[in-house]
């Protein structure tokens, strides 16, 4: 049998003992009924000996196979979890032999064990789960006077740190006859290469920060397509759960408008809204009434209403525990779900049920006719019926969801996390270590082939498509200095060509307007005063990277670049347009929009025109939502379109036109102000208002003469 066989075999054994140790130890304490559990001295063991990711395994079984005489252990799959977590980082430390250390280590999980496992136990039955531990709160309470949840918290925590300290002791009486050499062979099985020192490690974790974050990724695929599952299952069963109760629902309140309707006189409903309790029969009708309402569930609220001409004039009020002058006799104005049903209901018709909401937040409001002997309508009845998600079967059954999935959720992370670390992320990191070098020094021949014989010297051998990819890497290498001078070139080419395409789009429009000297040159250095503003700011910070920055001052030219569809009649008009005219003129933000969406077809990947395009659809649109095309408020409006609009006005204010002439800076400035948090966003106005030397500048070189 090979060497990595045996290994394999020894991982496995110590699993399966880990796990029997626990399950055993937990029956025998279930059975004798201890108020303390025994089942983490195999999590704890194995956590010593081998690791996180067995560790982790040996808890999420110990809970499962535990749950078939203990209903409550799978809840507490988060606490062991936690437990083995824990376990495997102090094992890893050079002092944890230390006596001292050994004691902090056993009261930081039991405190961990016992406050997560009162709550879970508070939460899922709301008392302690063992009935000596709750006699024993009742005792501290009533003799001492401390609160019962402080007692059972601290009590708790107490047997926890009891029932860890036992784990901890057994198990360092246990390892210290292990040989060192078998727990290093567990601990390293799972390289497959030679196994690093932890200087290493840190220089590579630090690469792995700094580089693709490639075993982040992994790990959020992981998580998000579990989640995905989960929470899927949750949405489906909770929807199944609500049409039902919706159906249920309604057919209480149309069962209880009809039988509040047969508890009314209606011969007198007209001195019941007149004297109210002063009336004969009104207070009994009214408790009739809210026996109804109390005999079926989901009704919210319950009401007898006259029609009027105004609106609906308050007779019962089955919600308030007595009549108020501001409920009885009230007019209540109709509001706009009714708006479409007044004429009906003033004739004294049924009308439909009025429905509001989806699924997490529906309403149902039934109106009921009340005939008298003659079928005319006196007055109606009114049930709403509603559902709340937090209620207390939604709480409960996420509550246990999220425990149960949690520990399970904690193993298929370390397993993939595992898989990552020894099959990508220490192989990759071995050959970024190696590239970086000759990555920052492109100009250095010399230092390029040095790197090319230092990655063939790393020898990865994982038999599979990494390993291909090495193969790959070592090829592409040996081409890197020639590439690079021919790529450095080609870059150069194309920053050329999107310059003068963009010189050239914009020179399009602005020689066909009379009115907008210098305009797009104007508006570009506004642009970028006011993104550098924000960056000094520190606003948008996850937004303005120099990218995004250089791409927006670079496109600021083309935001009117659909003027090049408006007439000239229209364009060059030497006065004010008239309504159609302006209707046609705002017409060049969707044309604008639509020509850059053209190019962005054609100039395929180039992120630039997709802030032009941006800039040129919405930099008329209102920080409130009063703009155009398409009245965008506040943030949902591209950053880059927001900064264009103040830009775009204050150029206009400042420059002279054939009907008006320039307005002076501090006017215009007024103006850029007043119009914060209405027409602009509020943060370009800010950064663009303090840089006013700067803005100055900008126009004193561009004066008109």
């Amino acid at each position: 049998m090979s060497k990595i066989s045996k290994a394999r075999l020894m991982m496995i054994a110590t699993i399966a003992g880990g796990i029997l140790v626990n399950v055993v130890f937990a029956f025998l304490a279930s059975r004798l009924n201890f108020p303390i559990y025994l089942d983490v001295i195999g999590t704890i063991g194995v956590a010593f000996t081998a690791g996180t990711l067995p560790a982790l395994i040996v808890a999420v079984f110990t809970n499962l196979f535990c749950g078939i005489f203990d209903g409550m252990a799978m809840y507490y799959t988060l606490i062991s979890m936690f437990i083995a977590i824990i376990s495997s980082y102090y094992s890893t430390d050079r002092d944890n032999k230390k006596f001292s250390n050994i004691i902090k280590f056993i009261f930081l999980i039991g405190l961990l064990g016992g406050v997560l496992g009162a709550s879970i136990q508070l939460l899922l039955l709301g008392k302690p789960e063992f009935a000596s531990v709750s006699d024993a709160c009742d005792l501290l309470t009533s003799s001492i006077g401390t609160n019962y949840y402080f007692n059972f918290f601290l009590l708790n925590s107490g047997l926890n740190i009891v029932d860890k300290g036992i784990a901890v002791f057994v198990v360092l009486s246990v390892v210290k006859f292990i040989p060192v050499k078998k727990i290093n062979t567990l601990r390293n099985l799972g390289w497959k290469q030679r196994p690093l020192s932890r200087e290493t490690m840190r220089k590579y974790g630090a690469l792995s920060k700094k580089s693709g974050k490639l075993q982040r990724r992994f790990t959020r695929l992981l998580v998000g397509a579990a989640v995905a599952i989960t929470i899927v299952m949750v949405l489906i069963s909770m929807s199944i759960y609500f049409e039902h109760t919706k159906k249920e629902y309604t057919l209480n309140a149309h069962g209880a408008v009809r039988l509040a309707a047969t508890e009314i006189d209606v011969n007198r409903i007209e001195e019941f809204s007149k004297r109210g309790q002063e009336s004969k029969g009104y207070v009994e009708t009214k408790l009739r009434l809210t026996a109804v309402k109390n005999n079926y569930p989901g009704i919210k609220h319950l009401y007898v209403y006259i029609i009027r001409e105004d609106g609906l004039q308050v007779v019962f009020d089955v919600n308030d525990l007595e009549e108020t002058e501001d409920t009885f006799g009230k007019v209540i104005p109709f509001d706009e779900a009714f708006v479409p049903y007044i004429d009906r209901l003033l004739a004294g018709e049924e009308i439909e049920d009025i429905q509001s909401g989806q699924t997490f937040g529906w309403q149902n409001t039934i109106m009921h006719p009340v005939e008298d002997a003659d079928g005319v309508t006196k007055c109606y009845v009114r049930a709403d019926v509603s559902m709340d998600i937090i209620s207390d079967f939604i709480k409960e059954y996420l509550i246990r969801i999220v425990l149960i999935f949690t520990g399970y959720l904690a193993v298929i992370l370390a397993i993939g996390l595992w898989v990552s670390r020894y099959y990508l992320v220490h192989p990759i990191n071995a050959m970024v270590d190696c590239t970086n070098s000759f990555m920052y020094e492109m100009d250095n021949q010399a230092v390029l082939q040095d790197n090319v014989k230092k990655i063939k010297r790393l020898k990865i051998k994982t038999d599979d498509e990494l390993e291909n990819l090495y193969n790959a890497l070592c090829k592409m290498t040996e081409d890197t200095a020639e590439q690079v001078n021919d790529i450095r070139y080609q870059n150069q080419t194309i920053n050329q060509m999107q310059n003068g395409l963009i010189v050239t789009m914009a020179d399009m429009v602005e020689n066909r307007d009379s009115d907008t000297g210098y305009h797009i040159q104007k508006t570009a250095d506004y642009v970028r005063i006011i993104l550098e503003g924000l960056k000094k700011k520190g606003y948008y910070e996850g937004k303005l990277t120099p990218k995004f920055m250089n791409d927006v001052v670079m496109s600021a030219p083309l935001h009117d670049i659909g003027k090049i569809n408006i007439s000239d009649t229209v364009l060059n008009k030497p006065g004010k347009l008239t309504p159609e005219e302006y209707e046609i003129m705002k017409t060049h933000t969707t044309a604008g929009k639509n020509i850059m969406e053209k190019a962005i077809n054609t100039v395929k990947g180039e992120n630039y025109l997709k802030e032009a395009r941006n800039m040129a659809a919405y930099h008329h649109e209102w920080w409130n939502g009063n703009g155009y095309p398409e009245g965008l408020k506040g943030q949902v409006i591209p950053l880059s379109a927001r900064v264009m609009a103040v830009a775009d006005v204050f150029d206009a204010l400042t420059s002279k036109r054939v009907y008006k002439e320039a307005m002076p800076f501090e006017e215009a400035i007024d103006i850029i102000k007043q119009e914060s948090g209405t027409h602009f966003d509020p943060k370009c106005v800010e950064v663009f208002a303090e840089a006013e030397e700067e803005v100055r500048l900008v126009l004193r070189r561009y004066q008109e003469d």
